[in-house]
């Protein structure tokens, strides 16, 4: 679980402190968020490129009470302890934080990431924190999305008949 994981999966001010000492080494900080819930092909593209843009990535990720406010009854379909165990087995995860708010902002606002990461899904005024790491002396970086990945999708694909 996820206080098993070698420190990967951090709570918030572990992770403060960490990210205090990254800033000092001059290593830049990526922190890319979301559900992750059925982890599938596009978001490890997501990951891969959110990796390529610095030297630590930071995946924010919802908490099973947060997925199931955003996504509605029967979400997530993965516990979050589970979830995180996946995301820090990929090869360009650093550190998963897990939070309970509706979006990442205070998780944003704490750790001032030098790059925020998001799909192109959403419009550049609308990332969640782009204000507060513009601000700092950070960027936005908003990546294309895989055609047709979601998990919505895949779980109506699972469900299909053969």
């Amino acid at each position: 679980m996820l206080g098993e994981m070698g420190g990967r999966a951090s709570g918030l001010s572990r992770l403060i402190e960490e990210r205090r000492r990254w800033r000092e080494q001059g290593r830049r900080v990526v922190l890319a968020n979301g559900c992750f819930d059925l982890l599938h092909r596009g978001h490890v593209a997501l990951l891969e490129a959110a990796r390529l843009e610095g030297d630590i990535l930071i995946v924010a990720l919802n908490s099973d009470a947060s997925v199931g406010r955003l996504k509605g009854p029967g979400r997530p379909h993965i516990p979050q302890d589970e979830r995180a165990e996946v995301l820090l087995a990929l090869e360009p995860v650093d550190r998963v934080v897990v939070y309970d708010e509706p979006t990442p902002l205070e998780t944003i606002r704490a750790l001032l990431p030098d790059i925020l990461v998001k799909g192109k899904d959403w419009a550049a005024d609308q990332v969640v924190g782009r204000e507060e790491v513009e601000a700092a002396g950070g960027r936005v970086v908003r990546v294309a999305l895989q055609p047709g990945l979601s998990t919505s999708a895949l779980v109506e694909r699972i469900r299909r008949p053969w």
